[in-house]
Formats: structure tokens, C-alpha cells, sequence
């Protein structure tokens, strides 16, 4: 498993960059409607109970647009908020605030959501000794900072792609031959990086065992194969379970041989946290909400 705090922040200003290319383009047409050296002053609220995540993003977002604009943070990462809960006041060009709303709220609404539901997984496996694991089932071009956004949520990271672990699986063992000569050529290839295994029978699993995998991964095995996995010699293979994951098989693995759960709903079926941004303090307008 891998952690992702280093990669992530060398990934924000390429993240935000891209953002803020596909929102202005040629440029923000709206904004010149604003006196050009007009000041403005704007608070960011949460609409709803949330954890927070995504300040760095917000950060980036201001500075790559004019460095003069104040953020004045009322939160960090990981805090817990509650409904109309101000989250940061900004001050600066108000042209430069209206440009760079949308994507920072973007940004901060994804992230926040993604943390909110980590939180919720994390709590369900809470007291046990079972790790809640992401997936690559990210959306394309947040993938670190979704996986950033789980471990602010208290669960944890799997692979981040396809360089820094082996995951095996049914084509992949086709095209190799067979469990035990995919393994021997993973350990070859890179004898330094983990090797998992996902098996879809007790015979697979008996053979990547044989192999001496470090994590086997069970897909959709049934409650009667689960049950099963106590009789066994796992040796130092770690057990991660995966597909069609509920609240209810979270609850029954806590007890077994099993020691990451992993659900691509952490980062995939996300619902963004509600938020809004305005403007509290200007020479026109006064609680003035942007959209």
C-alpha cells in the first residue's frame, strides 16, 4: 500500500492549472463587467454537515490567479462542519474572486465529499483491526487528490496505478500461464514491490498461498468459501475483500481472517458537499451569492 501526501502536493499546481485552463480559455468574459480595480471581499459556506478537504486546491486556485488575494481560513483538512458553518473569507480584485470560484468550489466540493463518505466507511470499521481501502476508480485527473481526500476521511490508500504494486488478475493469469508462474514473474520483474493475487475459488486461493503472494484478494466469494478461510494456513498473505461491497459485509468481515476491504464507492459514487460563495463585502453589492 502506498501513501500519497508527497506525490499530491507536487500535483496541485499541474491539477489546478488544467482546471483553471478549461474554465477561463480565452478569458473570463463576465468578470470585465466589474470595474477593473474594483475590491471585494467573499466568504465560502457549507451548506451541510461535512469533513472538510481541499484547502491546498483553494489555496493554489488564488495564488496562480493574483498572489495579492487573502484567504483567511476558518478551517483545515479533516475537520468536522455543520450546516451554514462559514469555511474561509477572501479578499482581493473582485474580478479575480468571481474568476476563480467555480473551480475552487469544484475543488473543494469533490474533495470534501470524498472525505465526507471515507469517514463514514472508516467509522464502520472503527475498533477492528481492518483497513478500508480506495481503488483506481477515481476520476481521471484527481486520482491523487481523491486519494488524498480518503486518508483526510480516516480510511487508506491502495495502489496509487499500475507502477507501485502487482495486482494479478483473471487475464492477467491467463496470459501468464497460471497463478504461480504470474507470481514468479512479478518477483522477478520488481522483487521489491507487493505482489496481490485476486482469486475467484478456494483452489486459486489455495494456489496463491502456495505462492507466497502478500495479499490475496477474494472477489465476490460467497459466505460459505468466507467461513472456510479460518481452516486455513495463511501464512503472512494478508486478506483484502472486494466487490458489491455493503454496509452489512463490512459488519461481517470485521470478526474474520480478512484484513483490507476495498470499495471503489470511495471515490466513484461521491456525492459533492454543498457549497456556496459571497460576496459580503463590495462597493455595489452586499450578501450577494454566486452561483
Amino acid at each position: 500500500m502506498t501513501t500519497t501526501l508527497e506525490a499530491t502536493l507536487r500535483d496541485i499546481p499541474q491539477c489546478v492549472a488544467r482546471a483553471l485552463q478549461e474554465d477561463i480559455g480565452a478569458g473570463d468574459i463576465t468578470a470585465l463587467l466589474i470595474p477593473e480595480r474594483q475590491q471585494a471581499k467573499a466568504e465560502i459556506i457549507c451548506r451541510q454537515s461535512a469533513i472538510i478537504c481541499g484547502c491546498a486546491w483553494v489555496d493554489e486556485v488564488f495564488a496562480q490567479l493574483d498572489s495579492t488575494v487573502q484567504l483567511n481560513w476558518l478551517v483545515q483538512d479533516g475537520d468536522t462542519v455543520e450546516a451554514n458553518q462559514p469555511l474561509l473569507t477572501l479578499s482581493g480584485n473582485a474580478r479575480v474572486l468571481l474568476t476563480g470560484e467555480r473551480t475552487a468550489l469544484n475543488f473543494l466540493q469533490l474533495l470534501s465529499g470524498t472525505a465526507t463518505l471515507a469517514r463514514h466507511y472508516a467509522g464502520l470499521a472503527a475498533n477492528s483491526q481492518v483497513k478500508i481501502l480506495d481503488t483506481r476508480k477515481t476520476i481521471p485527473g484527481l486520482r491523487l487528490a481523491q486519494k488524498y481526500a480518503v486518508t483526510v476521511g480516516g480510511c487508506h490508500n491502495h495502489r496509487i496505478g499500475l507502477y507501485d504494486a502487482f495486482l494479478i488478475k483473471e487475464n492477467h493469469i491467463a496470459a501468464c500461464g497460471g497463478i504461480a508462474l504470474a507470481v514468479a514473474k512479478a518477483r522477478e520483474i520488481a522483487p521489491e514491490k507487493p505482489v496481490e493475487v485476486e482469486v475467484e475459488t478456494l483452489d486459486e486461493l489455495n494456489q496463491a498461498l502456495d505462492a507466497s503472494v502478500d495479499v490475496v484478494m477474494l472477489d465476490n466469494f460467497s459466505p460459505e468459501d468466507m467461513n472456510r478461510l479460518n481452516q486455513l494456513n495463511l501464512g503472512t498473505t494478508k486478506v483484502e475483500v472486494s466487490g458489491d461491497i455493503t454496509h452489512e459485509k463490512v459488519a461481517g468481515y470485521l470478526h474474520s481472517a480478512v484484513s483490507y476491504i476495498s470499495s471503489g464507492s470511495l471515490t466513484k459514487h461521491v456525492q459533492a458537499v454543498d457549497l456556496s460563495m459571497r460576496l459580503i463585502a463590495s462597493p455595489y453589492n452586499d450578501n450577494t451569492t454566486v452561483r
